[in-house]
């Protein structure tokens, strides 16, 4: 098997200004999925921040990404648009989106989209959740049983604007009896695309195995596979299958 290149990328704001958020994630939360996915012999995994030069997306690390995570809350406005073009043009040629809990809202996930994301009920009471598989047969749960139980999460709600997902793969129930659509697949271009809501930086989320186990399965999802080749713009008539008729 050829070994998945992966770069998780965050904003790492929460991590340094809360005292609680750093107790939970030490040294980010990027760095907390890295060092799971790393346990993984066929997942290669680099980081990259907000802050980083370029936010650490530059070329050589975007021409080195099969699947880029996005985990992003309180500077979506921060994030260039010159980054975010050169982000959307790559999922658009085949590299993996996997877009984390707040990151509902980044500028890529809205650009690829084209609704406003961050249009949905919340509430950050640190209910629980139960995430019920509802495609069992789809790649990302691979390994999972009925759901997940989260004993405490942020309350995402809907209505939540996006298009209607090409395949939903987990609906959330909350304490307060809302639901939510948290694990949506897209494809755009050649890229794949699967948003996955849970994550709320104050909750350890992203230490609870079954959570690491998602994201693991939608790395193999969202990575690049070999297809046809694929042509655009004025052409000439296929002659030989004219004449062949």
């Amino acid at each position: 098997m050829n070994t998945i290149q992966v770069t998780v990328w965050n904003e790492y704001r929460h991590e340094k200004q809360n005292p609680l958020v750093q107790q939970i994630y030490p040294e980010g939360i990027h760095q907390a999925i890295a060092g799971y996915l790393r346990e993984d012999e066929h997942l290669e995994v680099r980081t990259a921040v907000l802050d980083d030069h370029d936010h650490g997306l530059t070329d050589e690390v975007l021409d080195n990404t099969d699947v880029l995570f996005w985990w992003g809350h309180m500077a979506h406005g921060e994030v260039q648009d010159e980054i975010v073009e050169k982000v959307r043009q790559k999922v658009l040629n085949g590299m993996g989106l996997i877009v984390l809990h707040s990151g509902h809202g980044a500028k890529i996930f809205t650009e690829l989209l084209g609704t406003n994301t961050q249009a949905l009920k919340w509430r950050d009471d640190g209910e629980k959740e139960k995430l019920w598989v509802v495609e069992p047969g789809h790649l990302i749960v691979s390994g999972l049983g009925d759901y997940i139980e989260l004993e405490k999460e942020e309350m995402y709600g809907e209505r939540f604007e996006i298009p209607a997902p090409d395949e939903l793969v987990f609906i959330s129930w909350f304490e307060g009896g809302e639901v939510f659509r948290s694990g949506c697949c897209y494809r755009r271009g050649t890229g794949k695309i699967f948003y996955f809501r849970p994550g709320h930086e104050t909750f350890p989320t992203y230490h609870q195995p079954e959570i690491i186990q998602v994201l693991r399965n939608a790395v193999y999802w969202a990575a690049p596979t070999e297809g046809a080749d694929v042509t655009y713009g004025r052409t000439a008539p296929d002659r030989e299958h004219q004449e062949s008729h």
